[in-house]
């Protein structure tokens, strides 16, 4: 077998289209409850603690402040007129509800996460754990005691009291707690994908002895809660930096606006202090401050909705510019269950013959392509008779590329890569044959494996294995190529097979006869090009590249050193998640990038239409081409609007605007056209249509 053959060995049991892993079980989450605890935290966020991690939305809750002093107490700042007790208490009253939609926009973002945590919270338990002493001895002790590296006994109806990876024993373990799927999975000593336990999940059968791999309140289900829960979410650097953009924009304008009452005075056309705070809150970004952080928490429970656990939300977002995607062809482009599919007899022996021998070499070996090989076997009459105590089995290694069987009387059935095979034979002095290459050359030419069959230095034939190309992948590969991402697949299978396969599954680039190292050549040379890659992987052979990789996506049946080298955990166990995971990135930036263009644009629309109603005496009432009626129901339009428009925008920031696979430039064309012009027009019509409102209803 070649290093692909194992890639299916260890990927045999992931998720497949059709399978039943689709019916699998989500966290429910009642929206009833979800609205009263998003309404209950929404007050909550009013506290001076809370307001104050928004800098942009702090300075509308101080306004706010102000606003309802001046109100209750109008002589403090300036002589009663008419109405104007009136109009500072409706502007206190819509500064009010701008900070209350702002807190429910993250209050509702933060729902979900909050109650995937708390069904979470429910499966960490503290346990009694069986901890095996350096005697032998097992004595029973908290679970919350153990510490890495101590050792653990299980047996069936045992919840495995932490994070851990089996070194002896097998048994099937329920890990719906963690994965909603209640199929349970095989943990095994000695595999590489299999080994990987996660605390909190129980064991149905059999018995297990596990090696504890982290420290209490550090395991999996421990780094779950944290990270879906939105208040412990850190801002990637990219979030930073627009908060620091819009808090310079903030104080630009706080500036200007302190600057009027001066300006004023001079023209004798003194302003009112709610009137300055309504019109220094117009004028802020108040839309994407409001929404920044939703939009955030919103992406990272798009990836939890997929299923994955993301490390940070930098990890989701560096996905969205992620320019190189590198895969491994089994159970990624192709379903990963390659079977016999035929034995081809040379050197003058007959298919009975090939097959007794595949079938000696596929005896001890338990992966799905040896049990594909041996009932293959058995319909050409195929029988192994000689005593299994007897037998010695060879497995597999990157290295040699074969695996087989140590039979009595030292004889050696072996099948491998048609390279591997050839070597072997040279080592024992055989001879190769020239319808070996030619007949190898015709399997891979149909997009098959052909696997070398020999016994001792003796090649019998060829089995021709075949794996199918997922369907629909090729549309996929080709979304992600109108992004400009492009796709390089990696492969043990040799340079012919792969490449009928990259051309059925239309990816970019291929590998061919790739080895573990193979993949971290291939990612440090795209990232020295300047390019951001992807990658997923599960084995401890891949925890390297995994590393390397600027966003890496590992399987929940994943080894250890694969979970804590990747920035990102897939339940499902479904290599193909990795493109799902590109789209929720571009659609977290998109987002991001229309709303700040949306608001930006807004703030300078609403600028030019309240601005000049303001200092009518300085002859600028000749630009209000909008014809507001007073200053006051300006202002207070321009508030009212401001408020509406959050509650406009929080689907679309939870949701995410809708994503079309086009190269970034068409894609800012698009929504520069949409919500860059959308956020100039808007606020003339809306602010215009409230004005008349007001006037109408006498509130100014």
């Amino acid at each position: 077998m070649n290093s692909a053959a194992t890639t299916s060995r260890s990927k045999s049991s992931r998720f497949r289209p059709g399978d039943r892993r689709l019916k699998r079980k989500k966290y429910k989450v009642s929206t009833k409850g979800l609205y009263i605890r998003a309404i209950r935290d929404t007050f909550i966020k009013l506290s001076p603690q809370q307001a104050i991690k928004n800098p942009i939305m702090f300075l509308v809750w101080l306004g706010t402040i102000i606003s309802l002093v001046a109100t209750i107490y109008p002589l403090i700042f300036a002589p009663v007129t008419q109405n104007s007790q009136l109009f500072d208490a409706l502007v206190t009253i819509t500064l009010f509800f701008i900070v209350l939609f702002a807190n429910f926009a993250e209050a509702i973002a933060q729902g979900r996460s909050k109650a995937q945590a708390d069904a979470l919270r429910s499966t960490r338990k503290e346990t009694i754990a069986k901890k095996i002493l350096l005697d032998g001895a097992i004595t029973e002790i908290s679970s919350t005691t153990l510490n890495k590296g101590d050792t653990v006994y299980v047996v069936a109806g045992d919840i495995i009291p932490a994070d851990g990876e089996v070194i002896l024993g097998v048994a099937s373990v329920d890990e719906s707690a963690i994965t909603g799927e209640s199929a349970p999975v095989l943990k095994e000593s000695g595999s590489d994908v299999g080994s990987s336990v996660t605390g909190g999940t129980r064991i149905i059968s059999d018995e297990l002895i596990i090696r504890i791999t982290s420290d209490p309140g550090k395991g999996f289900i421990d780094r779950m809660i944290n990270l879906v829960e939105g208040e412990e979410r850190q801002k990637t650097p990219n979030e930073m930096a627009l908060t620091i953009l819009l808090v310079a924009i903030t104080l630009v304008f706080l500036f200007v606006v302190t600057t009027l009452p001066a300006f004023a005075d001079y023209l004798n056309n003194p302003i009112q202090i709610t009137v300055l705070i309504a019109f220094l809150i117009t004028l802020i970004p108040t839309t994407i401050g409001s929404l920044l952080n939703v939009i955030g928490i919103a992406s990272i429970d798009r990836v939890a909705q997929c299923n994955i656990i993301a490390t940070s939300g930098q990890a989701v977002e560096i996905s969205g510019d992620i320019n190189t995607l590198v895969l491994d062809k089994t159970g990624t482009i192709t379903f990963g269950n390659r079977l016999a599919e035929a034995f081809i007899p040379i050197n003058g022996h007959s298919v009975s013959e090939i097959a007794n021998v595949a079938l000696a070499t596929s005896i001890l070996d338990d992966s799905p392509e040896a049990r594909s090989i041996i009932r293959l076997a058995e319909t050409y009459g195929a029988k192994f008779d000689i005593d299994r105590q007897q037998t010695q089995s060879v497995e597999f290694s990157t290295t040699t590329r074969i695996s087989g069987t140590n039979l009595p009387g030292g004889y050696e059935a072996r099948k491998g890569s048609v390279a591997a095979i050839k070597n072997f034979i040279r080592s024992r002095n055989g001879k190769e044959t020239l319808d070996l290459d030619t007949v190898a050359e015709e399997i891979s030419r149909q997009g098959g494996t052909p696997l070398a069959v020999c016994l001792n230095s003796e090649i019998y034939g060829l089995i021709y294995l075949k794996d199918i190309v997922k369907p629909g992948i090729r549309e996929r590969f080709d979304q992600l190529r109108w992004m400009g991402v492009k796709t390089v697949m990696l492969t043990g299978d040799n340079r012919i097979t792969a490449s009928v396969i990259a051309r059925e599954g239309g990816v970019d680039e291929f590998i061919a006869e790739a080895t573990p190292e193979d993949k971290i050549t291939v990612i440090r040379r795209e990232q020295q090009e300047g390019k951001l890659v992807a990658m997923t992987g599960d084995g401890n052979n891949d925890a390297p590249a995994l590393a390397q990789a600027n966003v890496s996506v590992t399987m929940n049946t994943g080894t250890q050193a694969a979970k804590e080298a990747a920035n990102m955990v897939d339940l499902d166990s479904d290599p193909t998640k990795l493109i799902d995971i590109i789209s929720i990135g571009r659609q977290l930036l998109i987002t991001r990038g229309v709303l700040t263009t949306f608001s930006i644009t807004n703030d300078i629309a609403k600028y030019f239409a309240i601005f000049p109603i303001m200092f009518t005496v300085a002859n600028l009432d000749s630009l209000n081409i909008m014809r507001l009626n007073s200053v006051n129901s300006a202002v207070l339009s321009a508030l009212i609007y401001d408020a509406l428009i959050i509650i406009i925008f929080i689907p679309v920031a939870i949701k995410g605007v809708k994503f079309i696979p086009l190269r970034a430039n068409k894609l800012l064309q698009r929504n520069m056209l949409i919500y860059g012009l959308g956020g100039v027009i808007t606020p003339f019509i809306a602010i215009k249509l409230i004005d008349v409102l007001i006037s109408f209803i006498g509130l100014t």
